[in-house]
């Protein structure tokens, strides 16, 4: 339920923009990104050291650095900036699609490991375990940024 419901408000806030400002793809695309980055980064925050250690156990840098699973929501927060006021351009969303693609890399060795651990997407706020659902998140968004990089390229 707490899944869903952050996604409906991203949602809201994504459609809500595009109906003050006027449709556009790009704005669209960037409006989710940033309240996606704003609403997932702000979770992660509440409890950081919970994060960190959870976050450690299947993401491929996280486990490699603990100071970059410490780091990572702040990284989501300073990516939702970044979309929310449209800095950054392509820059950005090459990092968005390598960071997300790295995270989608060490969820997948997990969840084809079969191991049972609670997924740190929402920080340690909410319990979830990881899912393919997870992947798939990670995924859309990198395949989101790859579609805004195509777009820039395409203007």
């Amino acid at each position: 339920m707490p899944l869903i419901i952050s996604f409906a408000a991203i949602i809201l806030f994504t459609v809500s923009i595009n109906a003050l400002l006027g449709f556009s793809l790009p704005l669209a695309m960037r409006m989710m990104m940033g309240s996606f980055f704003a609403v997932f980064g702000a979770l992660k925050i509440f409890n950081l050291s919970a994060f960190a250690e959870a976050y450690s156990t299947y993401d491929l840098l996280a486990m490699r650095s603990r100071a970059y699973a410490f780091l990572y929501p702040f990284l989501e927060l300073l990516l939702a900036f970044l979309y929310l006021h449209n800095v950054g351009g392509v820059y950005r969303d090459i990092f968005t699609f390598l960071l997300m693609t790295v995270s989608a890399g060490g969820v997948l060795v997990k969840l084809r490991q079969k191991e049972e651990i609670q997924c740190a997407c929402m920080g340690t706020v909410f319990k979830l375990p990881m899912t393919w659902v997870t992947l798939v998140e990670d995924l859309l968004m990198a395949l989101e940024a790859l579609g805004m990089i195509v777009l820039a390229f395409h203007q």
